[in-house]
C-alpha cells in the first residue's frame, strides 16, 4: 500500500483539485463588461473557460485576452460569426508555446488580421496577407534587381539627397529629415537618415528611438534592442524608450529582462497602461498570479479614467 492511499478512508472517492482562475465578476470589473456581456462572450464561443463544480467559469489569463480582443473587434463592427472562426482557428495557427499575448490581432474593415513579428494574416482562411505598406513594397522590389545592404544605403541615401537642395548639416537635421521621409512612407530612407544623424551625434536619443522602430517592425528585433537601450542611455528615465525595450526583449523570449524594462518605463510614468497590461501578461507567464492580476488591475482603471 503506497503513502497516499494509506490517508483516505476505505471506499473514499478521491476528488479532482478545483479548478483555477479569474472569476466573471473578476473580468467584468478588469475589462469594463457586465458578468452578463462576460457570460455572452462565452457563449458566442468566443473562448471555453474552465468550470467549477457549480457551473461557474474560471478564466485563465489566455482567456482575458480573447476577451479583451473580442471586445475591441466587435467594438470595430467586425462580425461576431468572424471574431468566433478567427480567435477559434488562431489557436491551431501559432506555433506550439507561442502565446496569444505574443501578437497582434486587430480589424482590416469587416475582417480580422493577426500580425506576428513580420508575417500578418487572416486567421479566418488561414492565408498570408500583405497590409498597404508590405504590399507596395513588394511591388516596388519586384522591379529591382538584389543589392547588397551597403548599396540599399547608398540608394536610400541618395533618394534623401533628391528629395532637398540643400543636404542637412547637423543630426538634428538629419532627424528631422527621418522623420518627413517617416510621415512620406519611406522607412528605408527614414533609416539612413537616422544613422546619419548618428553619426553625427552618437547620443541622440529620438534616432535611436526611431530606428529601433523601424528595425523592430522589420523584425531585426535584437538591433533594435541594442537602439533602445542606447536611447535610454542618453535619456535616462524615457518611458517610451523603457516600454520599446521591453517589448523587443519579450518578442525575444527574455521575459525577466522584459518585466524590468515595463517597470522602467512605469518608473517615469506610473499612468501607462500598455506596460501595465504588459507586465501582466509577463507575470502570468511566470507563475506570478499576484501581481499579474495587480497590474490588470490598474489597467483596467487606467482606460476607464
Amino acid at each position: 500500500m503506497n503513502r497516499s492511499s494509506a490517508l483516505s478512508p476505505p471506499g473514499a472517492v478521491e476528488r479532482p483539485a478545483p479548478p483555477s482562475g479569474y472569476s466573471t465578476k473578476d473580468v467584468a470589473a478588469l475589462l469594463g463588461l457586465s458578468a452578463g456581456q462576460v457570460r455572452s462572450y462565452v457563449r458566442s464561443g468566443f473562448l471555453a473557460p474552465q468550470q467549477g463544480p457549480r457551473g461557474e467559469y474560471y478564466f485563465s489569463f489566455q482567456d482575458l485576452v480573447l476577451l479583451r480582443t473580442a471586445k475591441g473587434l466587435l467594438a470595430a463592427r467586425v462580425p461576431q460569426r468572424r471574431i468566433r472562426l478567427a480567435l477559434q482557428n488562431l489557436r491551431e495557427q501559432l506555433p506550439e508555446g507561442r502565446s496569444l499575448t505574443g501578437v497582434r490581432i486587430s480589424a482590416q474593415g469587416h475582417h480580422v488580421v493577426v500580425r506576428d513579428g513580420r508575417d500578418l494574416w487572416n486567421p479566418e482562411s488561414g492565408q498570408a496577407l500583405f497590409d498597404f505598406e508590405l504590399a507596395e513594397l513588394a511591388r516596388e522590389a519586384s522591379t529591382l534587381p538584389l543589392r547588397t545592404p551597403a548599396a540599399r544605403t547608398a540608394a536610400a541615401m541618395s533618394v534623401i539627397s533628391a528629395t532637398s537642395a540643400k543636404t542637412p548639416d547637423t543630426a538634428e537635421a538629419w532627424f528631422e529629415r527621418g522623420s518627413d521621409l517617416e510621415y512620406d512612407d519611406d522607412p528605408e530612407a527614414a533609416m539612413a537618415a537616422y544613422r546619419r544623424a548618428l553619426e553625427l551625434d552618437a547620443s541622440l536619443p529620438d534616432a535611436h528611438l526611431n530606428l529601433g522602430r523601424l528595425l523592430h517592425e522589420r523584425g531585426e528585433t535584437t538591433k533594435a534592442e541594442s537602439h533602445y537601450r542606447q536611447a535610454l542611455a542618453a535619456r535616462p528615465g524615457d518611458a517610451t524608450a523603457a516600454f520599446n525595450l521591453g517589448v523587443a526583449l519579450q518578442d525575444l523570449g527574455r521575459l525577466r529582462d522584459a518585466a524590468r524594462a515595463y517597470e522602467t518605463a512605469l518608473g517615469s510614468e506610473p499612468g501607462y497602461a500598455d506596460a501595465h497590461y504588459n507586465l501582466a501578461g509577463i507575470y502570468e507567464k511566470l507563475g506570478e498570479r499576484e501581481a499579474a492580476f495587480r497590474h490588470l488591475r490598474t489597467y483596467r482603471t487606467l482606460i476607464q479614467g
